[in-house]
């Protein structure tokens, strides 16, 4: 990893494939007073499910516990590619409307719907988007 500083979780495998491992991650009361809370999303969440690709030269086993590592840098992209483009994409939709004397509920609705095609190029994406990061396993 190029950044040496870390956002860390201990999480249980819970699903194990050839290519991949699921990971359940429990946020933990330390959350709350992280300083890259932001970064990683756990603030928000009790649970959440990391698919991770697996390790080859490591042996995994279902309920076993690890530790789930990943640079802030990246934990901070994924934050810029799941929240702030989408808000500064809608807000800029939204008073391009308000500019054009659009209506405000029509120029809401044409704000939300113009987020569609950028979370469908994320999904078709998301092979390419998976390589850019990268878990530790412990």
């Amino acid at each position: 990893m190029k950044n040496t500083e870390t956002i860390s979780h201990e999480g249980i495998v819970t699903k194990i494939t050839d290519d991949e491992l699921e990971i359940k991650i429990l946020a933990q009361s330390a959350c709350a007073a992280c300083h890259a809370k932001s970064a990683c999303g756990m603030g928000e969440q009790a649970e959440k499910i990391l698919t991770v690709p697996r390790p080859k030269d490591k042996e995994f086993t279902i309920n076993q516990k690890v530790n789930v590592r990943m640079a802030i840098g990246q934990g901070n992209k994924a934050a810029v590619l799941a929240y702030l483009i989408p808000i500064i994409l809608l807000l800029a939709v939204l008073f391009v409307c308000l500019g054009l004397g659009i209506n405000d509920g029509l120029a809401a609705l044409i704000s939300i719907v113009a987020l569609v095609p950028y979370y469908i190029i994320l999904y078709l994406k998301r092979d390419k988007l998976k390589k850019q990061f990268l878990y530790i396993i412990e």
